[in-house]
Formats: C-alpha cells, sequence, structure tokens
C-alpha cells in the first residue's frame, strides 16, 4: 500500500490507456493481424503481441515489417484504415467511469499513451472524454513512452512538481517514463513492475483516495 504521505501531495492522475483504462489485447490482436493478413502476411507471434500492445503504431508497424521491402505502403495503408471497426473489440475497465466521476472537482485528470489519432475518437464513442483535463498522445511529444516526455508535458500543463503527479501504467515502458520523470507510479496488474503501489482494479482507488 502507498504511504499516506506520498497521496496527501498529489493533485493529478494520470491513465494509460491500454492495459489500464481498455483491455485492448484482443483488439490490438484482432487490427495488427488485419494488417498482416492484407499484405500476405502470418499472423502475430506471442513476442510480436506483446511488443505491438506498448509501443506506438508506428513502432509496431516497422516492427512487424522490418524484414519487408514495404513499411512505407503498410504506413500508408494504416493512415487511411478506419479503426472505428476495432472499438467493438475493446472493453472498458468495469470501475473507470465511476472513478472518473468521483475524482471530478477534486482531482485533474489526464491520459498519457502511445496512441495516436485513435485516443479521442475512443473516448468520445464511450462518452468519457469530458473527464479528462489534458490528453496527451506519441502525437504531441518528440519522444514517446519510454521517454518521460509525455509525463512532463502534463507536469508542465499543470504547473506541478512531480511528487504531485500519479501515473497510473502496465508496461515496462509506463515504468520507465515514470521513473525518468520522477512522478508517483501506480502498477496496474503488474507485480513484477518497481512502483510506489500495486492495483488490480481501479475500484481500489476510491479506497486509497477515500472518494
Amino acid at each position: 500500500m502507498m504511504n499516506r504521505h506520498i497521496l496527501k501531495n498529489i493533485k493529478v492522475i494520470a491513465f494509460d490507456c491500454d492495459g489500464v483504462m481498455f483491455d485492448t489485447i484482443n483488439t490490438n490482436k484482432v487490427y495488427y493481424n488485419f494488417i498482416l493478413k492484407n499484405f500476405n502476411m502470418p499472423e502475430m507471434t506471442k513476442e510480436q503481441l506483446a511488443y505491438v500492445h506498448m509501443h506506438t503504431a508506428h513502432e509496431s508497424i516497422c516492427h512487424l515489417f522490418k524484414t519487408s521491402t514495404i513499411t512505407k505502403e503498410v504506413l500508408l495503408y494504416c493512415k487511411d484504415l478506419d479503426y472505428s471497426q476495432f472499438f467493438k473489440y475493446m472493453e472498458i475497465e468495469p470501475f473507470l467511469k465511476p472513478l472518473l466521476k468521483k475524482l471530478q472537482g477534486r482531482y485533474k485528470t489526464a491520459i498519457a499513451t502511445n496512441r495516436t489519432d485513435t485516443m479521442v475518437p475512443i473516448l468520445i464513442k464511450h462518452n468519457i472524454a469530458e473527464y479528462f483535463d489534458i490528453v496527451i498522445t506519441a502525437m504531441d511529444v518528440k519522444h514517446p513512452k519510454p521517454a518521460p516526455d509525455p509525463l512532463i508535458k502534463i507536469l508542465d500543463h499543470f504547473k506541478i512538481k512531480p511528487e504531485n503527479l500519479i501515473y497510473i501504467g502496465d508496461s515496462k515502458l509506463d515504468e520507465a517514463a515514470a521513473l525518468s520523470a520522477g512522478v508517483v507510479f501506480a502498477a496496474y496488474r503488474n507485480h513484477p513492475l518497481k512502483a510506489d503501489f500495486h492495483i488490480t482494479s481501479l475500484r481500489e482507488f476510491k479506497e486509497i483516495f477515500d472518494l
């Protein structure tokens, strides 16, 4: 459990998207396999799925097609691909909406994700865009996670110190970004990560912050 003295300094709560706000492992599997099939490539391995689940779309495509000469063609194809057809495979964290409602008026909220232009449409689709004060995607920074840039941008936006921000993430990239930025880190369903505390559900935040 997190030390209570750390909680007293928190002013902003930031979320990662994939694996925290939404269970998107199946979404990413369907999406990237759809692309691979279109270019007559085999489906992803478990290792490849783990990679694309954490990295940006651009990094993921380059990784999946690293032995191919058509990477640029694939990137152009993805740019025109309607991602909304994959929304149905996303599963929202059961306690996300209730938590966001409780946080309103008490804490500022943010998103730091390696997603790009799909993030805002996802928020709109699930009617939760209004609950976030700022959304930082890979398009908004020079260096996405694992670099600390997304979190530093949030710190600058709110003009706060690292100890005033808690970031909820589930991957090594989130861990690295949080450690580099010096913010408080809450590891979600990934106990091996080095974090200030670990949670298995967003429901736990209601108790942690006495909401």
